[in-house]
C-alpha cells in the first residue's frame, strides 16, 4: 500500500512539474522554430540579399478595452529577401488620460514566422501615450534568406505582420504624475 501511495505522489509531482514547465517551454519552442507565427529577433541587418522579392502586409488591431486608435501607415510593401525593411504604425490616444499599451504580434503564414526577423520594434517595450498624443512607431525587419530553402516556407509569397495593442498598467512614475494631475498637486 505504501509503495502505491508513493508512486501516485511521484506521478502527481511529475505531472505538476511538467504542467508548470509547459508554458515557458512552449514559448521557447515557438521562438526557436517560428511555430504559431512567432518572429525572430536579429541583432543587425542580413548579410545576404537575394534578387527574389516577397510582399509584406501590415495589420493592426486593438483589444476590446483599449481606447487608442492604432493602424499601419502602409498596407503592404515589397522587399527583396534579406533586405532591411522599415514600416511605421500610428497610434493615437484620444482620451483625457495617459494610457500605457503593449503590443502582441504574429506572422502569417505560420511557416514564415521563423524567417521573419525584427531588428527593432515598438513591440519590444511598453508604450505610454499622453492625452491627445499621436505617435509613429517603427518596425525594422528583414526576411531571412534561408526561407527559400525551407521545405514549407519557400512557397510563401506574402507575409502578414499583425499587431494587437492591449492596455496595461501605467508605469509607477507615469501613474504618480497622472494622479498628481488629477488632484492638482505639483511634484517637486
Amino acid at each position: 500500500m505504501r509503495k502505491t501511495v508513493l508512486q501516485l505522489v511521484g506521478v502527481v509531482v511529475t505531472m505538476g512539474a511538467l504542467a508548470w514547465a509547459s508554458v515557458p517551454f512552449y514559448d521557447w519552442f515557438c521562438r526557436v522554430t517560428g511555430f504559431g507565427g512567432v518572429t525572430g529577433v536579429a541583432q543587425g541587418d542580413s548579410d545576404v540579399i537575394l534578387d527574389e522579392t516577397i510582399k509584406v502586409r501590415f495589420d493592426g488591431s486593438l483589444s476590446r478595452d483599449m481606447a487608442w486608435s492604432f493602424k499601419p501607415m502602409q498596407v503592404e510593401m515589397e522587399v527583396r529577401i534579406g533586405e532591411t525593411g522599415l514600416a511605421f504604425y500610428e497610434a493615437y490616444n484620444p482620451t483625457d488620460r495617459p494610457i500605457a499599451g503593449q503590443a502582441s504580434y504574429n506572422v502569417t503564414p505560420y511557416e514564415a514566422g521563423g524567417f521573419f526577423e525584427k531588428i527593432e520594434c515598438f513591440c519590444f517595450t511598453e508604450q505610454v501615450l499622453q492625452p491627445g498624443e499621436r505617435v509613429e512607431m517603427p518596425v525594422t525587419f528583414f526576411v531571412d534568406p534561408e526561407i527559400v530553402n525551407d521545405r514549407d516556407a519557400k512557397y510563401t509569397h506574402t507575409i502578414t505582420l499583425s499587431y494587437t495593442f492591449y492596455e496595461i498598467d501605467l508605469p509607477e512614475q507615469q501613474a504618480a504624475l497622472a494622479n498628481d494631475a488629477e488632484t492638482g498637486r505639483t511634484v517637486n
